[in-house]
């Protein structure tokens, strides 16, 4: 793959990693359909910051969700019979997660308490959800990724408004997964996972979107998982097939490239940090939280 403009190269520094005593290899049935049966003992994603610096990760087999502390010290918030995936918080105290097992759930930090938010629509369940963000105003844009693929292009991106209305807003994606806004909520861009591709929607001003297109093209066996983006508009793209994070400007060009170690699988992103410019990466076959500074901090992230 050619650039006009080569992009710098980066490597990421571990930051912290779960420790031993929330470490048990055991065969699940997340594993057995998603890890190829291999035995795990955890698997991360959804990294998310709290007020207080401190950041959340979800576990996805083992229905966990842990709090990582500034200086890297762990403790499990909760832990459920679910599939915990993308989390944001939608106040002080309260997590925002979609549940693959489950839909949307709400979590209570302080408490460790959790409870349904939005399960079903018109008691139909969803396929398994995958990841979320929220807007301005108040309404949250989530993936229902199940196991579509491009043998099965039918994966789901909704939008529930902060009135109740759930507005299905595409139907045919290769499994939807990370999902972001950018920052002048014009534009709505999906990472499609097993298209191994970022997809670009413009928002109308009647809230449609049309003229849906490929913003971005990966390569490798696992394509475009988490997605984050900064204040310049630029396009981070977590690709845990390469172990790598893109940083793409608006024309969808690699200004960096971040790495962590081959055949590991870097799944999510999140900026955080007391001026929001450390990036936050879940590396998840290894349970290691890796780091990286950036010049440009993160967006802003809007809550309920």
């Amino acid at each position: 793959m050619f650039y006009i403009n080569q992009p710098e190269v980066r490597t990421f520094e571990i930051f912290s990693t779960v420790p031993e005593k929330f470490r048990s290899k055991t065969r699940t049935v997340w594993a057995d359909a998603n890890q190829g049966g291999r035995e795990i003992d955890c698997f991360l994603e959804g990294p998310a910051f709290d007020d207080e610096g401190n950041l959340y990760v979800t576990d996805i087999p083992f229905g966990r969700i842990f709090r990582v502390d500034p200086r890297g010290n762990w403790d499990l918030v909760v832990q459920w019979d679910g599939e915990p995936n993308g989390m944001k918080f939608i106040s002080t105290n309260r997590l925002l997660v979609t549940d693959y097992k489950n839909g949307l759930m709400e979590v209570d930090t302080r408490k460790g308490e959790v409870k349904p938010y939005f399960c079903r629509r018109n008691t139909e369940s969803f396929r398994g959800l995958n990841d979320l963000t929220i807007s301005s105003l108040g309404d949250i844009y989530f993936t229902d990724q199940g196991q579509t693929g491009l043998h099965d292009p039918t994966g789901r991106v909704y939008r529930l408004r902060k009135n109740g209305q759930l507005d299905l807003l595409l139907s045919n994606v290769p499994s939807p997964n990370g999902i972001v806004l950018s920052p002048d909520e014009k534009v709505l861009f999906v990472a499609a996972t097993r298209g191994n591709c970022v997809w670009r929607m413009p928002i109308q001003a009647d809230s449609s979107i049309s003229k849906a297109g490929q913003f971005f093209t990966s390569y490798g066996a696992s394509g475009p998982d988490g997605l984050a983006m900064d204040q310049d508009g630029r396009l981070l793209v977590a690709n845990p097939g390469l172990a790598y994070v893109w940083i793409l400007n608006q024309r969808a060009e690699p200004v960096q490239v971040l790495r962590g170690i081959a055949g590991h699988s870097i799944t999510n992103i999140a900026f955080g940090g007391t001026d929001k410019k450390m990036l936050y990466a879940t590396d998840s076959t290894t349970g290691d939280i890796l780091t990286m500074q950036m010049d440009i901090p993160g967006a802003y992230m809007h809550r309920l």
